[in-house]
């Protein structure tokens, strides 16, 4: 389990435990947060899941590879270094404490 904390434009904090092995979008999805709709499933074929990643987790994260780039083509408002998809983020012990924020909206 990690604890994710995920904060919605508006700065409403959702602070969760998310199982390992899930993604960071399913943790959003599994607890009702508002904010990631993940259009797609998890599938890496929208960008309706994408957040920006707190300032000191970006280099903790592993690279976006080319399918996550691509899709973040179509992100609003992409942050080319704090943006990321939470579809594409698993769920391990090393992301506890990870902190997202959403964007204003998705698409």
């Amino acid at each position: 389990m990690a604890k994710i904390t995920y904060i919605e434009h508006n700065g409403t904090r959702h602070e969760v435990e998310v199982a390992t092995g899930l993604t960071v979008m399913e943790g959003a999805r599994d607890n009702g947060i508002p904010g990631i709709e993940a259009d797609c499933g998890g599938a890496c074929a929208c960008s309706t899941c994408h957040v920006y990643v707190a300032p000191e987790w970006v280099e903790k994260l592993p690279p976006r590879d080319d399918m996550e780039e691509d899709m973040l083509d179509f992100a609003y408002e992409p942050d080319p270094e704090r943006s990321r998809l939470t579809c594409q983020l698993k769920v391990s012990d090393a992301l506890d404490g990870l902190v997202v924020q959403m964007p204003e909206r998705q698409i």
